[in-house]
């Protein structure tokens, strides 16, 4: 099992980020397990709101495997693939950031942050069986 990474649509195509299955319906397939459903349906209307209100093109939907159509020399935008590269994003984009109103997203953000922080100090059992016998 796999979710896509590249920020494109189509549809039937479950290569893309976006696809739509029906006629009003859509599956949302970039997130994983630990998405918060509510953040996450609140950032896709205001998505789509900021789309239908400013007329934004969101291109030509994909028909083929997006891994064949970007080595056939598709350019697509790859998603954020860490929770600090996604808080980077975030911290951008003021439509999603829209979605998280009052002290929301600045709580979300110091917590989120907070937490990569930590992951990323934190010492494997892997970075002690890997590199602890090499130390002086």
């Amino acid at each position: 099992f796999w979710a896509p990474v590249f920020a494109d649509w189509g549809y039937q195509n479950r290569t893309t980020g976006l696809r739509v299955s029906a006629p009003g319906r859509f599956e949302f397939r970039s997130v994983d397990s630990m998405v918060n459903p509510y953040l996450m349906a609140a950032a896709i209307l205001m998505s789509a709101d900021d789309g239908i209100t400013n007329d934004i093109d969101c291109g030509e939907p994909e028909e083929r495997n997006i891994y064949d159509a970007m080595e056939a020399g598709k350019l697509v935008k790859k998603l954020p693939m860490t929770l600090g590269a996604s808080l980077e994003a975030l911290a951008k984009d003021e439509v999603i950031k829209s979605a998280m109103p009052g002290e929301m997203y600045r709580l979300f953000n110091e917590y989120k942050t907070d937490e990569w922080e930590r992951f990323n100090h934190d010492v494997s059992d892997w970075d002690r069986e890997t590199y602890l016998d090499y130390l002086p």
